[in-house]
């Protein structure tokens, strides 16, 4: 496990170079707020998470737990589920928006974050 990356990974590096090229700048893991987001877009008070799917237990291919050593990876999953539970609550209390994109859906959820960002933009500059 020492060798999982908790900053930088691929999906993240993924999300943030579409929401470059499409103009939008952003903060990344900002300490400040509950969770330190992967990705902070101040202007739009907007939270992006970025998660594995096995690390945060989606309920798709790649998050099915392992079979081996039940008791630890069930302990350690849930209380993550649990953990970003509690910082979205967190975050959404204190007025901020908060986007979880999923490793097995980022493309599709990348334009979506993509697209409402277009529009709060252009809502700004009306």
């Amino acid at each position: 496990m020492a060798a999982v990356r908790g900053t930088d990974t691929m999906p993240e590096l993924y999300v943030r170079r579409q929401l470059f090229a499409a103009g939008f700048r952003f903060r990344l893991h900002a300490k400040a707020l509950p969770g330190k987001p992967d990705i902070v877009l101040p202007r739009f008070r907007i939270a992006v998470f970025v998660h594995g799917c096995f690390w945060h237990g989606h309920s798709c291919a790649r998050g099915r737990r392992p079979a081996t050593n039940v008791q630890f990876w069930q302990a350690k999953i849930d209380g993550n589920i649990r953990r970003d539970r509690k910082n979205r609550a967190d975050l959404k209390a204190a007025g901020w928006s908060v986007v979880v994109v999923w490793q097995c859906r980022l493309e599709s959820a990348t334009q979506a974050v993509l697209e409402r960002l277009k529009q709060l933009s252009a809502a700004q500059t009306e």
